[in-house]
């Protein structure tokens, strides 16, 4: 729409004039947008849950023993050190906890965000719908807010 005095124009091309066209258009932009919005959120969803998982598993790998002092390593799971004894190879295992701690770290990061997004993105649909809604109300009672156009 060009300017606050345009209107909208319905399918078969003839123009809808005033509230009602407005409001028919902003309905069709919502339908227009909600499935990508839902898919958004059900891929935001899924990669919350993988990630959720991966920690665990890291949480599981990782020492929970947070280094004390300066100098001092961090101590393996006993899992990595039956790993360790498995391979009858002396292997340090420091570099790959402190990987691992830095994965996990930055997997918790993702995924804080993820859930603010996910947060921001359920706030803004209902917000949304909440308009949807109220528009509606006022479309189907006839009562116009002052100083709207409504004829």
């Amino acid at each position: 729409m060009a300017g606050s005095g345009s209107a909208a124009v319905s399918g078969a091309g003839t123009p809808v004039a005033g509230p009602a066209g407005r409001d028919l258009f902003a309905e069709g932009l919502l339908e227009f947008l909600r499935p990508a919005v839902q898919q958004l959120d059900s891929h935001v969803h899924a990669v919350r849950e993988s990630q959720v998982e991966l920690r665990e598993q890291i949480d599981n790998l990782a020492t929970a023993n947070e280094p004390v002092g300066v100098g001092r390593p961090l101590l393996p799971s006993p899992e990595l050190c039956r790993i360790n004894e498995d391979q009858k190879v002396a292997l340090d295992l420091d570099p790959y906890v402190k990987k691992l701690l830095n994965a996990r770290r930055r997997v918790v990061l993702v995924n804080n965000i993820l859930q603010n997004a996910q947060e921001r993105l359920r706030r803004l649909n209902h917000s949304v719908a909440k308009e949807t809604a109220r528009r509606r109300a006022m479309l189907d009672s006839g009562v116009y807010p002052p100083g709207s156009p409504s004829k």
